[in-house]
């Protein structure tokens, strides 16, 4: 029902359920939030979270060098909506000037293929803030629907990380995410990859995750 990086709002009764479950020293970060109606972020599912809840995280802006996160569980019922992660082409404006140029080709060069983001660029985007740094990277989500359009899409964010710092994830079917970086250097070898997902990490071989794009 939810994806590790989605987008999520709380309703009010939600957020009053997040406030009272956090820690003093979060409560204004999450007060910030609530009255921007910011979303948060779905996040892999801890052991330790009770049943019928979601695992949610709120990153804040770098504060000399130390990115703080805060982590939280809050009832299913809590949330009033929920959404994919940002598109790339609406992230786009948040950028440095250093990267307009090498961003522009990129989804030039995309064509049909669908590129979304998160982490610091997409955070900026959505807030506002200031959370990208001189070290920061461009975090990628790519879900290719067939096996050619995976190969075009690795081709893709092979040929543009000359120009960009890309980071992130290739998403297969079930949602299972491998670092598109990790991927490209095992895919000839059936070597076996970290996967993730909502609940768990895992090790799968690489043709296995091609088997899912029949």
């Amino acid at each position: 029902m939810y994806s590790r990086h989605d987008h999520a709002w709380l309703s009010s009764a939600g957020w009053t359920e997040a406030l009272d479950g956090a820690a003093p020293e979060h409560a204004q970060a999450l007060g910030q939030w609530r009255s921007r109606d910011w979303p948060l972020i779905v996040t892999r599912r801890t052991p330790d979270a009770p049943p019928g809840t979601v695992s949610l995280g709120l990153a804040l802006p770098p504060d000399g060098g130390c990115k703080r996160r805060i982590a939280l569980h809050v009832s299913e019922h809590a949330l009033a909506r929920v959404a994919d992660p940002l598109p790339l082409q609406a992230a786009a404006a948040a950028a440095p000037a250093r990267w307009t140029a090498p961003l522009a080709a990129l989804l030039a060069d995309a064509g049909n293929i669908t590129l979304r983001t998160y982490g610091s660029l997409a955070l900026q985007a959505v807030t506002g803030l200031s959370y990208l740094t001189d070290s920061s990277d461009i975090d990628l989500l790519f879900t290719p629907a067939s096996r050619r359009e995976l190969d075009a899409g690795l081709h893709l964010l092979q040929t543009h990380a000359q120009n960009l710092p890309l980071d992130g994830e290739i998403v297969f079917p079930g949602d299972a995410a491998v670092a598109w970086k990790e991927w490209r250097d095992a895919a000839g070898n059936d070597a076996r990859v970290l996967v993730k997902d909502a609940n768990a990490v895992r090790l799968a071989t690489t043709a296995s995750l091609r088997d899912l794009l029949a």
